[in-house]
């Protein structure tokens, strides 16, 4: 009997030392949640930026060299691809396909060192701008989720490690807003000359320059 009790408080004890990492993995901090915000609109900008630069390459078709039309596709599908990654993980609360984004994202911002190296000095030149707003937005991600990683538990964007609950000590709505409003200020102040670059941004002009005499759009 005495035998059996001890047995049994060994197996209780067993089970008592699982609970917590089998049924309550540890909540992310407010820090995690912030820095995770704040790549995700990095995210939405890159992608942005990048579908700016296919749609540029698609305009300037037949006036480039030949695999032009190639590059302007790869742009517009890693853009899109870029965009879809970025809203399945501002959703979930972490990125998903930690390995492939871990592999792709630093391609990527090689590709645009590339094109801004190659294109200083050709007919894309005004591109390079844009290739540099997606290169700076690409590199806020990475090193988000490198930061990331070394966080208790190794977070790096492919394990949900608060399981969608708030952190304990309060849902750090504060930090929250306060990452959201910088991190939106910070991507607007790189995308935007990005886009401004591209074929599309050239053509946006501001509605008070319409008006320009008697030529003007709005002329008689």
């Amino acid at each position: 009997m005495q035998r059996e009790a001890e047995l049994r408080n060994r197996r209780e004890a067993g089970l008592i030392r699982q609970t917590p990492t089998a049924d309550a993995p540890p909540p992310a901090s407010p820090g995690e949640a912030a820095v995770r915000l704040f790549a995700g609109f990095a995210g939405l900008g890159a992608a942005s930026v990048n579908l700016a630069v296919s749609s540029s390459l698609f305009a300037a078709d037949g006036t480039g060299p030949p695999w032009q039309t190639g590059l302007a596709v790869a742009a517009a599908l890693w853009g899109a691809t870029l965009l879809a990654w970025t809203v399945a993980a501002l959703r979930n609360g972490n990125f998903p396909w930690a390995r492939t984004s871990a592999a792709a994202l630093p391609a990527a911002a090689a590709v645009h060192v590339l094109a801004i190296v190659t294109g200083a000095g050709g007919d894309m030149a005004g591109l390079s701008l844009s290739h540099l707003a997606a290169l700076l937005l690409t590199l806020m991600i990475i090193a988000a989720k490198a930061w990331l990683g070394r966080q208790p538990g190794g977070d790096d964007g492919g394990v949900d490690v608060d399981g969608g609950r708030p952190a304990s000590g309060g849902t750090g709505a504060g930090r929250l807003l306060a990452t959201a409003f910088a991190g939106a200020l910070a991507v607007a102040a790189i995308a935007t000359p990005g886009l401004a670059g591209s074929t599309a941004g050239q053509f946006a002009v501001p509605h008070g320059s319409h008006s320009g005499g008697a030529a003007g759009h709005h002329g008689p």
